[in-house]
């Protein structure tokens, strides 16, 4: 293939890195709403989960500066170990090295923080020294101001990085709702993360086609009456 950036993301082609997914970084990132980015993180990592993609979690100087990796981001991959590093580049240690290199997949999904640092040094130098395909997903990242972030995304866009958003990526992953195997994961995903994608779902089951209520306990509508004159 002459280029393989037009195969389209696959569940067998593709691995997912997490960078620096940490408290303090969270607290620097001007670029995106703050809930928004913890969000969407949280809905590209449940998606992993659902079509089994090999995924690594970095992190630079934790118990120094950074703080933890989101517990919410750590629940969904219980017991997976956290690469801890000194450089801001992640390609710098050899264990995120290995790591990707034991996937043995090329297309590497990075959601990262900060874009203009930590994303982009590794992008290039993946990219240059391990010869691996970057995907770049832009509303799972966030940078110290919206032009850094976009500075930075124009930047790598330029060496060949190929940016998308969290939700294209799970959307490329299941391509064909006939595949019955991770539809209802990727529908009660979407309906959790997906925000009015994930209302409209909602509306359309219980409207339409006229599915229970999404909760244990629901709601009990009393009819209207009108006050008294």
């Amino acid at each position: 293939m002459s280029n393989p950036k037009l195969e389209v993301l696959t569940p067998q082609n593709s691995q997912l890195i997490f960078i620096d997914q940490q408290p303090q970084m969270a607290f620097g990132v001007q670029s995106i709403d703050r809930q928004a980015l913890k969000n969407n993180v949280v809905g590209l990592a449940k998606a992993a989960k659902v079509f089994d993609i090999p995924t690594t979690i970095t992190t630079v100087e934790s118990e120094s500066f950074s703080g933890y990796t989101y517990p919410e981001l750590l629940d969904v991959f219980p017991g997976e170990k956290v690469l801890e590093r000194t450089s801001m580049n992640s390609w710098d240690d050899q264990k995120v090295r290995d790591a990707l290199a034991g996937h043995g997949r090329k297309k590497v999904i990075v959601a990262g923080l900060w874009t203009e640092v930590c994303n982009t040094t590794f992008a290039l130098s993946a990219m240059l020294e391990g010869g691996y395909e970057i995907y770049m997903v832009g509303d799972a990242s966030g940078g110290t101001s919206k032009d850094a972030h976009d500075y930075a995304m124009q930047r790598m866009v330029q060496a060949g990085v190929v940016p998308m958003s969290w939700q294209q990526v799970v959307l490329e992953w299941q391509r064909d709702w006939a595949r019955h195997e991770t539809y209802d994961a990727v529908m009660q995903l979407v309906k959790e993360h997906s925000g009015a994608y994930g209302m409209g779902v909602d509306y359309a089951y219980t409207m339409v086609h006229k599915a229970p209520q999404r909760t244990a306990t629901p709601s009990v509508v009393l009819a209207p009456v009108p006050a008294a004159k």
